[in-house]
């Protein structure tokens, strides 16, 4: 090779190890949950627009157990931040439940859904409110779910007690239409009852028993870990509004995640109006910090705070590590 050229071949490869220094951008695994479910894809454009609009950040996805996994994962330092449900972070956060004598500190970045815990019965079930359901063949949720375990708590804190009946989505649904069994508690779709629920729909009519005024504040009261959510008119045709309990899909963060790095991550979501709703269309009408900040059971990342204060948003105590 001509010496000159060499020498130019030579400053040009150092020029551009100067303006980009291997090492230099800091790489994210992001937790998410099994490859055949929809949040996965959620994810996959989560870690795309991070990509995009996060300087010096190069994040990829990883295929997990999900909510518990992932918050296992980030305490033993393998993952950065993940999917979580906000009842079962806070069951990290204090060290409850699954986590009894072993808390995981975890921050809230943001909450991207909210799973309204819809009571669905049969209209003809003679069911008016929660109390009626005393006694009656009911179905508290999927076996081993979160809806389930959820919907048992809140039953046994009101002090109601139905005739669980367990068993499988398709089985369940399949009673209630047989009026084997009165009803069930369903996740929604966002404010909308979830494709199960108006499967039943078509076969019979059915309505959704909401909470009252006491059961609320006794909710908010007992149980930290989820929130207490108003549904409006239409989550199904002729539905009115209603009351219940909910619970949320988040993505938290390992304390050691930078405030930065946080800060960038919760405006780059915050401010997106394009990369999740094509990844989720359930998220078109959500309001993303209006959710946050009504359903985060942990405190948020400082980076989080510092971003919505920026924003001129009033941040709950209990969101503030202390």
């Amino acid at each position: 090779m001509n010496h000159r050229l060499l020498v130019a071949t030579l400053a040009a490869c150092a020029s551009l190890a100067l303006a980009a220094p291997a090492g230099a951008q800091q790489k994210l695994l992001i937790g998410s949950t099994s490859a055949s479910s929809s949040q996965y894809g959620y994810f996959v454009a989560l870690s795309q627009l991070i990509n995009s609009k996060v300087p010096n950040v190069e994040s990829s996805v990883v295929e997990t157990g999900a909510t518990v996994d992932n918050l296992r994962r980030m305490d033993r330092k393998q993952i950065d931040f993940g999917l979580v449900t906000t009842n079962v972070t806070y069951h990290a956060y204090v060290g409850a439940e699954a986590f009894e004598g072993k808390k995981i500190d975890n921050r809230m970045l943001f909450v991207y859904s909210p799973a309204p815990q819809n009571v669905v019965v049969r209209a003809d079930s003679g069911a008016g409110s929660l109390a009626d359901l005393a006694g009656k063949r009911f179905n508290p949720g999927l076996k081993g779910s979160a809806t389930e375990k959820t919907a048992e708590s809140v039953f046994k804190l009101l002090g109601i007690a139905p005739d669980w009946v367990r068993g499988s989505t398709t089985d369940i649904v399949n009673s209630i239409k047989d009026n084997r069994v009165v009803g069930y508690v369903k996740s929604g779709a966002g404010d909308k009852l979830d494709g199960s629920s108006l499967d039943i729909a078509t076969f019979t009519p059915v309505k959704v028993l909401g909470l009252s005024e006491d059961q609320k504040k006794l909710i908010r009261d007992k149980m930290p870990d989820i929130a207490v959510v108003d549904v409006p008119a239409g989550a199904a045709d002729g539905i009115p509004a209603y009351s219940t309990w909910s619970f949320g899909l988040a993505v938290t963060a390992s304390p050691a995640l930078p405030e930065e790095t946080a800060y960038q991550i919760a405006k780059a979501v915050f401010e997106d109006t394009t990369v999740q709703v094509g990844a989720l269309s359930s998220l078109k009408d959500i309001d993303l910090v209006k959710l946050t900040l009504e359903q985060s059971t942990v405190p948020l990342h400082p980076g989080v705070v510092r971003y919505l204060k920026e924003k001129g948003h009033a941040i709950p105590d209990k969101l503030v590590a202390k």
